[in-house]
């Protein structure tokens, strides 16, 4: 089934959020989705994405993901309308391909937004070109949304920092190079005592404790650190500020989430519609009742009100504005509207959408991840709210 016209959405690529340079890689990325995917093998997921990860970075598409043009980037910043782009492109095709690119991001963000020269130079060009896996580890047993519960801790020694603890639901875990590791070093309570470190997937005293099996299968892992030995050059940015960089990371790539979210809605748009419209029941179509018009109505308001928000978000940011609050709107309603498109798409093909296998019953299990990952939709509600109170107490001391 073709997926390239998905509620005709090569024209969003006419909205104002968008330059030609953006339109040009859409069209350049749909292409090579089109030509390279759509075969994936789930049976060794580490294997299939260790070769994506490869084939996305001799491609061109992973450098869109780093920052600065002498480290292998697309440019001197991230573009996130750019990134968004990408993902929802890769997700209408392969959630593994979308989960490829998204982690060499993720994981390599903080490097961009916050390392050295000597770090950047000595890790970013490897995963701009894809031989080099990266990992995001922030989450914990007991600090998933609540990161300031934090209790993974880095103690210093001489001119190293030992970390002793523990991380989970960590992706690319057991199959990443090097992982951006935040840890307590207590230079202050809650969040202002947090701080990154890159720590290579070979440190002495750092353990794949578990791997973690998913219903839509990625690599994950929970990692344990007993005494691993990370040298003082490997801390991101200065000691306390590692909560501010994960942050910043998040911000980035929050929105993108939202765009995964909008690519997997879309392939389910085009699932739903070619099943309407081919179904014989009763001497019509599926699509003929009425009932099934304003299912399809629902989904295509939903999809392109989540579009709008996305590329809202993402054209705010790439002019250098805080996204905050609009970031956490296009998560929650992409990823929640999401979910309900493609529930109406499975309710539309009935029985046949929950045989395994199928793409809508595929899609039901991606998607459904993208509702905690980077923020669970609660903690968005939380974040909006909080910003808009914060914001009107702003305003209420300048009356």
């Amino acid at each position: 089934m073709s997926v390239d016209n998905a509620m005709d959405w090569h024209s969003a690529l006419a909205w104002p959020f968008f330059e030609p340079r953006h339109r040009e890689l859409a069209a350049g990325i749909e292409a090579w989705c089109s030509a390279n995917l759509g075969h994936e093998d789930h049976a060794d997921t580490d294997a299939t994405c260790r070769r994506l990860v490869r084939e996305l970075g001799t491609a061109g598409w992973l450098k869109y993901g780093v920052g600065g043009v002498a480290y292998g980037g697309h440019g001197d910043t991230i573009d996130t309308r750019a990134v968004c782009l990408l993902r929802e492109t890769l997700a209408k095709h392969s959630g593994l391909a979308d989960f490829a690119l998204a982690m060499q991001g993720l994981g390599s963000g903080a490097i961009s937004l916050g390392g050295t020269h000597e770090q950047k130079a000595r890790y970013l060009p490897r995963v701009a070109n894809g031989t080099a896996l990266a990992a995001f580890a922030l989450s914990e047993p007991e600090a998933g949304s609540d990161v300031a519960a934090m209790a993974l801790c880095a103690r210093e020694d001489g001119d190293a920092y030992v970390l002793d603890g523990d991380k989970t639901w960590i992706s690319n875990g057991g199959i990443a190079d090097f992982y951006v590791v935040f840890a307590r070093t207590g230079e202050a309570p809650g969040a202002r005592g947090i701080s990154a470190f890159i720590v290579d997937a070979d440190t002495p005293g750092l353990e794949i404790a578990e791997r973690i099996d998913v219903i839509a299968p990625h690599p994950l892992a929970r990692l344990h650190f007993a005494g691993a030995r990370v040298p003082r050059s490997q801390m991101l940015g200065a000691p306390g500020e590692g909560f501010k960089l994960a942050m910043r990371t998040l911000d980035i790539f929050r929105t993108s989430v939202a765009a995964a979210s909008l690519g997997f809605a879309r392939h389910a748009m085009v699932e739903g519609l070619a099943r309407a419209a081919s179904r014989k029941m009763f001497g019509q179509t599926l699509g003929d009742f009425q009932l099934t018009q304003a299912k399809l109505a629902q989904m295509a308001l939903t999809i392109d009100s989540s579009a709008l928000l996305v590329y809202r978000a993402a054209w705010l940011r790439d002019q250098g504005q805080s996204v905050t609050r609009e970031a956490a709107m296009a998560k929650w309603h992409a990823s929640e509207g999401a979910q309900q498109v493609i529930d109406a798409a499975v309710q539309l093909f009935g029985g046949m959408g929950v045989q395994s296998g199928t793409a809508v019953e595929m899609l039901y299990r991606e998607i459904r991840a993208l509702r905690i990952y980077e923020g669970a939709t609660e903690v968005q509600q939380l974040i909006i709210g909080r910003d808009l109170l914060k914001a009107h107490a702003a305003a209420a001391e300048q009356r």
